[in-house]
């Protein structure tokens, strides 16, 4: 809890996961002078329902908006800011475009923005659909924690998280996932607010094409892309010179746009 915080941030975490594993930069966030708040979506961590299952992708969207207003109503003129990670990064554009006018900032890790193109193939996603109104429980594969990060130990941690969900995806969640990517893009041309993107170019999880689609669609005037050439898809959790300078962008980065948005300052 900040007595004095200057800025409210929200942390919208990835698919499969869940927000203990943002503690070090909610932490540093804190430190300035940020309240920071993040929930388990449906489905993961520690809150109720099957896991990764989610009877429509709005409902991530629906249930971050609420705990937004939440805490908005303690804080009623302190700047949000949203910040989210991979599948949390659609959430975050999603929310954002919501609200247009309400939010401050919004700071995108490796966002789902498009379809993997190995993955949707139209006749795959052609597949998909079918499968989903037969069997929408059917299983795909499981994410490869070895995808994660190229840190072994972040690796380690991600597979021997309880609170990681590490079985397979079931294919009515692969549809709601396709369903956020058509929403997302169809909703980027809305956004007006500064962006900030971190991706890693060889990221196997969520495209780089999808941030540079989002830096080309959406109509901030700031706007900034960092591509972190050989960092995999969790640059929070990469190795320590990648994290460490993804860490100190978003926090010089989220520092300007406090002061911008000119909340109280308490010296």
């Amino acid at each position: 809890w900040q007595p004095c915080a200057e800025a409210l941030v929200f942390i919208a975490h990835g698919a499969g996961e869940h927000c203990g594993r943002y503690d070090d930069l909610a932490q540093m966030l804190t430190g300035l002078n940020l309240f920071v708040f993040a929930h388990d979506h449906v489905g993961h961590g520690q809150s109720e329902g099957d896991r990764m299952v989610v009877s429509d992708f709005h409902v991530f969207i629906r249930d971050s908006l609420q705990h937004i207003d939440l805490m908005k109503k303690d804080h009623p003129d302190l700047p949000v800011f949203i910040l989210g990670h991979s599948m949390g990064g659609a959430i975050s554009i999603l929310t954002a475009c919501e609200r247009p006018n309400e939010f401050s900032g919004l700071v995108l890790i490796s966002p789902l923005v498009v379809a993997n193109p190995e993955v949707a193939t139209p006749i795959k996603v052609f597949a998909a659909k079918v499968l989903n109104f037969v069997l929408p429980n059917l299983t795909l594969g499981a994410i490869d924690p070895n995808v994660v990060s190229r840190n072994k130990k972040e690796v380690e941690s991600y597979t021997s998280d309880p609170l990681v969900y590490h079985g397979g995806m079931k294919i009515s969640f692969v549809i709601q996932l396709m369903n956020a990517v058509a929403k997302i893009e169809r909703s980027l041309p809305k956004l007006t607010l500064p962006i900030l993107v971190l991706h890693g170019l060889p990221d196997k999880l969520c495209d780089i094409k999808g941030s540079y689609l989002l830096m080309d669609t959406v109509q901030s005037q700031d706007k900034t892309l960092k591509v972190y050439d050989e960092a995999y898809h969790a640059l929070h959790k990469e190795l320590p010179e990648v994290s460490t300078a993804v860490f100190k962008e978003i926090l010089t980065w989220i520092g300007q746009k406090v002061s911008a948005a000119g909340g109280p300052s308490h010296t």
